[in-house]
């Protein structure tokens, strides 16, 4: 028969392994610029704003009375590693400032007529932060790079 002690150390012991195999919040791996690369996702990032550009402002509320203003801005953003073009959307067009630094969680790249745009999806989040500390790489744009499509037959 088990003593006391024996029962509460087993019970604590349980209690610990299940409380390590638990998936936890992971501490965000922050990205630089020059590390993106088509087609992923899931970058962090801590850039500066550099210029801003107001590409898109429709006001479909003529049409009906739940649709929202679509807002669409480029924004060429960098840290000291070089510059890429930020597709901002709506409400985060309102944050994208020149001057400005801010951390982009869940980054993906899309594609645009060959080139790489960064963009934050609703699955991201766009969050102003203190000054940045760097000097932004502004002759290394990512955004200019062409890209071009290539089927790979299998054999």
């Amino acid at each position: 028969m088990a003593t006391q002690a024996q029962i509460e150390q087993q019970e604590s012991s349980n209690a610990s392994a299940s409380a390590s195999a638990k998936p936890g919040l992971r501490k965000p791996v922050f990205t630089k610029v020059d590390q993106l690369k088509p087609g992923t996702g899931g970058h962090t990032l801590t850039v500066m704003v550099l210029n801003f550009n107001t590409v898109l402002q429709k006001d479909r509320r003529s049409v009906s009375q739940h649709l929202r203003p679509t807002r669409i801005a480029e924004c060429l953003i960098g840290d000291e590693t070089g510059t890429i073009i930020f597709t901002a959307r709506n409400d985060q067009v309102d944050l994208m400032k020149a001057g400005t630094t801010v951390i982009l969680r869940n980054a993906k790249i899309d594609m645009f007529k060959g080139s790489m745009r960064l963009a934050v999806d609703k699955w991201g989040r766009v969050e102003v932060t203190e000054p940045a500390e760097f000097a932004v790489k502004e002759d290394n744009n990512l955004s200019l790079v062409e890209y071009e499509l290539v089927n790979v037959a299998e054999e």
